[in-house]
């Protein structure tokens, strides 16, 4: 434990990081290569050991609470693996880990509690001006965490009443992420490595004001190994991060239908993962609104590049995404409103994506991985982009442009058939999960639109790696259809299926009418 002397001087340290230029500074300064301003205390001149076995959850605790009382500061770890159960983070405190330090979470389950948020290594509640920064990282362990919590399960000495018996793995409530703060204010994560969470790695919401940048995010070692989970959120922004995640990648939740996101901004980030690269939902209440996503990179992805889902009742609206490229990646863009809780639908409408190309290939895109997604557990040929709403309720107001999509084509009637004249075959599943494959085998290879309002197509290129008997579009229940400058494999015809479409809401260039188009 800390002394009490050693918590006096704690203060006067602090103090002194305050003092005007001239005074004495008794605390130590390092810079980063982003010349972020450090002054604080090395934590291992306070008991805190870096062999990564000696627990410090006590010390650390002690060094943290007794900076706050002194009106904050800076921890700094150096090189060195700093062993820790959960670590509560209060107002006014910095996290800084030096090139080579890794604070690191124990694998005892019985070192970890929560706050007002989920169980979590470090977690924080009602907090404001919180920062972790440096070159170091954040380690949860979390397979040899989650395996623990596993067999205390089997053995009947910490019982899950939620364990998941179809997968047999601990529910997600029972396994520790990695970092969770709730209502918190002036959030800034800079330059670290976040990894190997039990379960999602991080969770920030009803926060304010959160900044990430240049963080690098690994999280693959346990089933639901999501990258980033922003729930309810104001005025974030996710920068130049790279994320490798098992589950989802960025990820924008709405737990509560008294709250939205709002104001978030994500770019020039690069996305692996063995679910969606970027999605919204699919936990949906409240909804998602005024959100940017631009310059993304996505490959090696088993299921959407972008997949927006309202199915709680929450709203989504002005929505912009702006150059991705996605490689090696199962689906191109997933829409959907659907109605699995909440009194009524929610809306989703005012989208807009431009500058968009995905390459599909024909086999899981993450055959390779070490921990996989869930497999798609019926026949289906190559599933194509869709957006789907349900009926009396529309997806409106969605502008694509810029679109191209490479398929990998290979379809045949003999795995699955949805003839055109059967269209109803193809099920609604309002109430379903939301999943590019929720409808099982679908009519067109390129994109699926059904029970839409305001749906514009400008400058979109289809292409196909091998034959595939489908048309491009099929068209179900949608009103006011724009669709200009589109490029086809030329030796298709009937590419353009409509089915209860007013021709009056139809605006198609000449051309293609002539050469693709067909109305049951």
């Amino acid at each position: 434990m800390i002394t009490i002397d050693k918590i006096l001087f704690l203060s006067l340290v602090i103090l002194c990081t305050n003092c005007e230029s001239g005074k004495e500074q008794s605390s130590r300064s390092i810079e980063t290569e982003k010349a972020i301003p450090v002054e604080g205390v090395d934590v291992t001149d306070y008991g805190v050991s870096g062999d990564g076995k000696t627990l410090n959850t006590e010390h650390i605790q002690g060094i943290i609470d007794s900076l706050e009382q002194a009106g904050g500061g800076t921890l700094i770890f150096p090189k060195g693996t700093f062993l820790s159960g959960s670590l509560e983070i209060k107002s006014n405190i910095t996290i800084y880990l030096r090139e080579e330090a890794v604070l690191m979470g124990t694998a005892d389950p019985y070192q970890y509690r929560k706050g007002i948020g989920n169980l979590a290594f470090l977690f924080g509640g009602h907090a404001e001006n919180i920062a972790i920064l440096g070159k170091g990282s954040i380690d949860g362990q979390g397979r040899a965490l989650a395996l623990a919590i596993d067999s205390l399960h089997h053995i009947g000495e910490r019982i899950d009443p939620n364990y998941n018996l179809r997968r047999m793995r601990p529910h997600e409530s029972f396994r520790p992420e990695l970092l969770n703060l709730k209502q918190c204010k002036n959030i800034t994560i800079n330059g670290v490595t976040l990894k190997n969470s039990a379960g999602w790695l991080q969770t920030i919401e009803q926060c304010n004001k959160v900044v990430y940048d240049s963080v690098k995010v690994y999280n693959r070692a346990y089933w639901n190994n999501d990258g980033f989970d922003i729930v309810d959120c104001h005025n974030v922004r996710i920068t130049n991060c790279n994320v490798d995640a098992a589950d989802d990648g960025i990820c924008l939740k709405s737990h509560s239908a008294d709250h939205f996101n709002d104001q978030i901004y994500i770019s020039n980030c690069t996305v692996r993962s063995s679910a969606s690269a970027i999605k919204f939902g699919t936990a949906s209440l409240g909804g998602f609104k005024n959100v940017t996503i631009e310059d993304i990179e996505v490959f090696d992805t088993f299921r959407s590049a972008i997949a927006i889902e309202s199915v709680d009742g929450g709203v989504i609206e002005n929505i912009k995404v702006n150059n991705v490229v996605a490689k090696n990646t199962g689906n191109a863009i997933f829409i959907r409103l659907g109605h699995r809780s909440g009194e009524r639908p929610g809306s989703v409408k005012h989208i807009n994506l431009k500058n968009i190309n995905v390459e599909v290939p024909f086999g899981r895109p993450d055959i390779n991985y070490d921990l996989r997604g869930p497999e798609v557990d019926f026949f289906h040929n190559p599933f194509p982009a869709s957006i789907a709403g349900i009926p009396e309720y529309r997806i409106e107001d969605v502008h694509l442009e810029n679109i191209q999509i490479s398929y990998p084509g290979r379809a045949t009637k003999g795995m699955a058939y949805v003839p055109l004249s059967r269209l109803e075959q193809v099920p609604e599943r309002i109430e379903n999960y939301p999943e590019f494959s929720m409808f099982g085998e679908l009519p067109a290879w390129g994109f699926y639109v059904r029970h839409a309002k305001g749906i514009t197509f400008k400058n979109i290129s289809l292409t196909l790696q091998d034959s595939d008997y489908r048309p491009a579009f099929v068209f179900d229940d949608v009103i006011d259809l724009q669709m200009d400058k589109i490029e086809l494999p030329i030796d298709k015809k009937d590419q353009i299926v409509l089915k209860d479409v007013d021709d009056s809401s139809i605006s198609l260039n000449e051309e293609l009418v002539k050469t693709i188009y067909k109305q049951l």
